[in-house]
């Protein structure tokens, strides 16, 4: 398999240099692993904890490759993201360090200490309303025109995705070879840039995509081989509630993903409680999908070796007290 003949421009190089920009800014999270775990699923799971990288989310990488690729007018004119939560901090981050203006359209109802974290690194939020059919991405664009401002939208972008494969990249390097890898999957930029950066390094590794149950697009993207919807799905994984996969993650996704399978909320709250207990993980919903997609036996990784990737922790306590209660 040829990485550069991927016509959508994302290709492993692009996910080395990346690496390169974000070396000595992001932090190189650690691998952690677990015998009860193993135990439970059969395997030997290698977890990537980007719940422990800046901002508390595997989105810095993504967000900083592509603020630091921008021109110094560019830079000057800012930048203007939609995200519900970590993509906004992302941005908001990379902004402050890079000397970047950035907007961040957040919807209304969007956990408070994402958008107290967004402003608290100096983003201007502009908030809409998801439930009564507002679009984000209507409302980024608006102030993209207004502004001159460069959007960077939080999946479907081939700088963003050569940053988010780069948690695949160090995985692989730190572990050596992985039968299967498992990754969180909302809009499929994490997905589709960590299966670019496994199936290069690893070509029989077999990368998995996990998402919420009531959010199934991709899963149905994928099997159907034509691109899927679903409106406002109502899940605690409230970073995978994206519409669809993208115009440039569908093709990535269809080429290296073997498979996506979903999770119930149940099974999610049940990943989130191991990763806290046990542990010692703190991860908010969406960044145990993965985890989740392992422990449902969905797919049989029995004597594997497995990667999960952990996406995010950043979570509001007084929730996850009522989730696990």
């Amino acid at each position: 398999m040829n990485d550069e003949a991927v016509p959508v421009g994302v290709a492993y190089a692009d996910i080395e240099a990346a690496a390169k920009r974000l070396e000595g800014v992001a932090h190189r999270t650690p691998v952690a692993t677990s015998r009860q775990f193993d135990q439970l699923a059969g395997c030997r799971a290698y977890f990537k904890c980007e719940n422990l990288q800046r901002m508390g989310a595997f989105k810095f990488r993504g967000a900083y490759n592509a603020l630091a690729s921008l021109d110094a007018d560019a830079r000057r004119r800012g930048v203007v993201a939609f995200s519900s939560g970590n993509h906004a901090q992302a941005v908001a981050l990379a902004g402050r360090i890079l000397g970047i203006p950035a907007t961040i359209v957040m919807p209304a109802d969007a956990p408070q200490v994402k958008v107290a974290a967004t402003r608290g690194y100096g983003a201007e939020v502009v908030f809409y309303d998801r439930a009564a059919g507002e679009s984000r991405e209507a409302v980024a664009e608006r102030i993209s025109r207004e502004k001159g401002a460069t959007l960077i939208p939080p999946f479907d972008h081939p700088m963003v995705i050569a940053g988010q494969g780069t948690a695949a990249k160090e995985l692989l390097e730190d572990v050596g070879a992985l039968d299967y890898l498992f990754v969180c999957t909302g809009g499929a930029g994490l997905l589709s840039g960590c299966a670019v950066a496994a199936r290069h390094l690893a070509p029989q590794i077999r990368v998995v995509g996990v998402e919420p149950a009531a959010g199934d697009d991709a899963a149905r993207s994928f099997r159907t081989k034509t691109l899927q919807r679903v409106d406002n799905p109502i899940t605690i994984a409230d970073g995978a509630r994206t519409q669809s996969l993208g115009a440039i993650t569908f093709p990535l996704v269809l080429r290296h993903v073997f498979d996506i399978i979903t999770v119930t909320d149940e099974q999610i709250v049940a990943a989130m409680r191991f990763l806290w207990e046990r542990m010692k993980l703190v991860v908010e919903p969406t960044g145990a999908l993965a985890a989740a997609g392992v422990l449902s036996g969905a797919i049989d990784v029995r004597d594997r070796r497995v990667g999960v990737i952990l996406s995010g922790g950043n979570v509001d306590l007084k929730a996850m007290a009522s989730l696990f209660a």
